[in-house]
């Protein structure tokens, strides 16, 4: 194991703007981790298959579409179907606040506003798919 975060970026269902996704990707890239951006109009099957190939820490979502409850859970429904729940699933976009609690209950670790900054993001994804805690103790 290298020992760096891995992540997935993935751009769900049919929205077409990916700026932002790129741009969390380019930071979480710039940032030292191991990223890999899936591209636009893929299915939560798809970005899941991804993250198993790529052993993957994280799988970070970006929906603006407004089919955020639907494509998240999917998501997290079939990384549990895969015994790989252990995956962090986390996203951002246009999703109401309204909406945060529930796709918190249903197992997405965070959801970044169209005010979070891409410091805030990578000091988020550091702090809970680092691999500090999990490494051997020097000898």
């Amino acid at each position: 194991m290298s020992g760096k975060i891995r992540v997935v970026v993935g751009k769900p269902g049919l929205d077409g703007h990916d700026r932002g996704a790129k741009v969390v990707a380019r930071a979480l890239r710039d940032a030292g981790m191991e990223v890999v951006y899936t591209g636009l109009h893929q299915t939560p099957e798809q970005i899941v298959e991804t993250a198993i190939q790529e052993d993957a820490d994280g799988i970070g979502l970006s929906v603006l579409s407004g089919a955020h409850m639907t494509l998240f859970r999917r998501l997290v429904d079939l990384l549990a179907e895969r015994d790989a729940s252990d995956i962090v699933v986390f996203g951002g976009g246009i999703i109401p606040e309204a909406d945060i609690p529930e796709l918190e209950r249903i197992g997405v670790a965070k959801v970044f506003g169209p005010g979070a900054t891409t410091a805030d993001i990578v000091t988020w994804v550091r702090a809970h798919l680092g691999h500090e805690s999990q490494s051997q103790p020097a000898s």
